[in-house]
């Protein structure tokens, strides 16, 4: 409700502004979140005022929790664009999502201009905010394409990271010019000095070229705002050139419909101009144009060099291509580079716990997909959940983070089904590329013509202690790890040195339970970072669930041949437990193809048939039992076991193999 109403005090001068109720325009008046009319009148920002030299475009590269949100609230509130009471009232500015204020992590990348007034002269410094966890790289990457510079962010106390140094080489290949920033160094572990020798040894970074800073209580973030004006090159762009907008970024709002973030490389973009998508080839008109400070506030228009936002007649987000180039209708310009669309790199089944709701469903993950595009949508059907859809994220964290949304922000009451990677099957004639283990063919039957099935792997990196050496190595040989090697990444010869084991490790390894056994086996000071390496031949096969002789559709998975005994034996123990008793005996076994892997029995409810007899013989008394005894057979051979909602919510509701 607080970000509603922030919101709307954003377009308070809009026409909508007069249909808001007496109490909220009062909340509105005296709300400590309304703009600090004070210091900056967000209504007398003249874009005119700022041409290209005292621009500068930048964004804060960091691995996660090393206090980028924290830093950008500094520099927001050093620049009087929000107010200092204000930090206690709405900590962390950027980070407006509930999911990211609950984790602490950056999910969505954000936008918030600042007006600095220095050597006399005010520049207009635009922070482009960035995710700082593996699974949200492609938001730091379209980030990165709108900067001319950025902020390495270090922990003086953890020293470099794996994301450390990802993001580092990401902003070094787009030919950012790069500001390193120790932060923390008021911690009692701090160590600013060895993490600068860090620093200096893994990025060739020069010490006193590092600026040191806690964020947390303000030290040292002046210098910063003065390394930004100093050392980051303006943008270019001149404003008699035909227009050019390069579109890095969108977000959905009810009203407006897809609001688009732009950075001008060209000409002059303003309120009533026609403009074209060079993606799209469709034409819009603009009906407002502005800044985020850091809420959306309208300007007369956006010059060269400038980032702001547009809202035209845009209906559809999936009209709004992230690297598109917008120009003026009968003006065209040639397209700047774009980017690969994000890849998906982990597939679930997404079911209503109450089958009746799915239209609901739907409908939420439409709208939260608005606001997240890199999110795969298609629909699917299983016998045992009923009418669901099938989604493909960036990775586990990602899915584990739309899931909470669609709990949070849509009340969803959903199953998720145990995640997969998308897999290629050649065949003889075709490659094809599975995500659903429903699909997935019987690689042992000659019949279905399968020549090689392939699995995604992937290029990892963690950063650990070297005490922890021996178990990382351990934990990457158990999940099939291959080429592993391992340096020092200290120059000198502290006590705690660390050591970055590298190695290549497939994908559904991954999306597991890695993640929580390389915290739980480093005392959480392992640090891990992944990228795509393609894909290799590897000995797959479908595993299937049989209950009483008859599969579970929704809970067949793909496993690795020296996997297959303990997955399958895990998880019929784990049926074995959660499926209800029936009046018959029923096995639940693990099949690949034709053959049993793992069975498990459950035997069947037995009712004292023989209680109302009193006294006779025991032929009596056997006759009975033997007449129960044939009515479980016929029953076995024709009854069926439904596995209840209940049940798979306690299968599936872990994103654990076993």
């Amino acid at each position: 409700m607080l970000t509603c109403r922030w919101r709307a005090c954003s377009r308070i001068s809009s026409p909508r502004s007069l249909c808001m109720s007496r109490p909220t325009r009062r909340w509105l008046s005296t709300s400590p979140l309304r703009y600090n009319a004070r210091h900056q009148n967000p209504s007398s920002i003249r874009m005119e005022d700022y041409p290209c030299d005292v621009i500068r475009n930048f964004s804060i590269i960091a691995h996660i929790d090393h206090g980028k949100s924290t830093l950008a609230d500094r520099l927001l509130e050093l620049t009087g664009t929000i107010e200092k009471k204000e930090r206690g009232l709405n900590k962390q500015v950027l980070d407006k999502l509930k999911v990211e204020r609950e984790r602490g992590i950056t999910v969505k990348a954000q936008t918030a201009s600042m007006i600095h007034n220095y050597a006399g002269k005010d520049h207009l410094l635009n922070l482009i905010d960035t995710p700082g966890h593996v699974d949200f790289a492609w938001e730091v990457s379209r980030s990165l394409a709108a900067c001319q510079g950025a902020l390495l962010l270090v922990d003086a106390s953890q020293g470099v990271q794996a994301q450390s140094l990802s993001v580092f080489h990401a902003a070094k290949d787009r030919g950012l010019t790069i500001i390193p920033v120790l932060n923390k160094i008021d911690l009692p572990a701090a160590q600013p000095d060895i993490v600068a020798a860090q620093m200096q040894s893994t990025f060739g970074i020069n010490p006193d070229d590092m600026i040191r800073i806690s964020a947390k209580s303000g030290i040292g973030i002046e210098a910063v705002l003065q390394a930004i004006i100093d050392r980051i090159p303006p943008p270019s762009g001149n404003v008699n050139d035909p227009l050019k907008a390069f579109l890095f970024d969108s977000l959905y709002d009810q009203y407006r419909g897809v609001v688009s973030l732009v950075n001008i490389q060209g000409g002059l973009l303003k309120k009533g101009d026609k403009i074209m998508s060079c993606h799209t080839r469709k034409k819009y008109e603009v009906v407002e144009v502005g800044i985020m400070y850091p809420e959306e506030v309208p300007t007369a228009s956006l010059r060269p060099g400038q980032v702001g936002y547009v809202a035209c007649n845009m209906k559809e987000s999936s009209e709004a291509h992230i690297g598109d180039t917008l120009h003026r209708v009968g003006a065209p310009v040639d397209p700047m580079p774009g980017f690969k669309p994000a890849k998906a790199m982990v597939y679930a089944g997404i079911f209503p716990v109450d089958s009746s709701d799915f239209p609901k469903l739907e409908e939420s993950i439409k709208r939260l997909t608005l606001t997240d595009r890199s999110v795969e949508i298609m629909r699917e059907s299983s016998t045992a959940l009923g009418q669901g859809l099938r989604l493909g994220f960036l990775g586990s964290l990602h899915m584990d983070v739309f899931r909470q949304r669609l709990e949070d922000e849509y009340n969803a009451s959903i199953i998720i089904t145990a995640p997969t990677v998308p897999y290629k099957v050649i065949y003889r004639d075709r490659t094809v590329l599975v995500s659903n283990p429903t699909d997935f063919p019987d690689v042992n039957d000659v019949a279905s013509h399968v020549k090689e099935v392939q699995e995604p792997i992937v290029k990892a990196s963690i950063i650990v202690p070297e005490e922890y050496l021996g178990d990382m190595m351990d934990l990457c040989f158990n999940h099939r790890a291959e080429n592993v090697d391992h340096k020092y990444l200290d120059a000198s010869e502290a006590t705690s040195a660390r050591i970055i084991l590298t190695c290549t490790m497939p994908l559904s390894e991954i999306v597991t339970d890695f993640f929580d056994k390389l915290k739980s086996r480093s005392s959480g000071f392992a640090s891990f970072d992944y990228e795509d390496a393609g894909y290799q031949a590897s000995k797959l096969s479908k595993m299937v669930f049989l209950l009483n002789g008859k599969p579970v559709d929704a809970l067949a998975l793909i496993v690795h041949r020296t996997a297959e005994q303990e997955v399958g034996r895990a998880w019929v123990k784990k049926l074995h437990k959660v499926i209800p008793r029936q009046l018959f005996e029923v096995p639940i076994q693990a099949a690949i193809g034709k053959r049993i892997i793992a069975r498990e029995t459950l035997s069947a409810m037995r009712a004292d048939v023989t209680a109302g007899l009193y006294g006779g013989h025991h032929e009596r008394k056997l006759k009975h039992l033997n007449n129960q005894k044939e009515s479980k057979r016929k029953m076995k051979r024709v009854g069926s076991v439904e596995l209840p909602q209940e049940a798979f919510y306690d299968i599936l509701s872990s994103n654990k193999k076993h």
